[in-house]
């Protein structure tokens, strides 16, 4: 997978280069990034790749625990308003 589908604008390339980065701005960067992705990419695969590329060579970066993150499933949400909320299960 190319840098154009993985990390369009250079981000997280970028974050591994900043000395002294925290978790906090990892994730804001992590953030941009999704939502920079291209329409086409998958972004499961470009966390793979990124990861792949970035992690060995950067042990303890606070990107990769981000990046990790961003693999992990999401829960499903559970919708507690509405009516659902207020009226008791028959």
């Amino acid at each position: 997978m190319d840098s154009a589908m993985t990390d369009p604008k250079g981000l997280i390339r970028e974050s591994y280069n900043i000395e002294g980065i925290t978790a906090g701005e990892c994730r804001s960067i992590f953030l941009d990034w999704a939502l920079s992705l291209p329409a086409e990419a998958v972004p499961a695969e470009a966390l793979a790749a990124l990861l792949e590329h970035y992690e060995d060579a950067n042990p303890g970066h606070p990107m990769n625990t981000v990046l990790r993150d961003g693999l992990a499933a999401a829960d499903s949400p559970v919708r507690r308003g509405g009516g659902a909320a207020r009226v008791p299960p028959a």
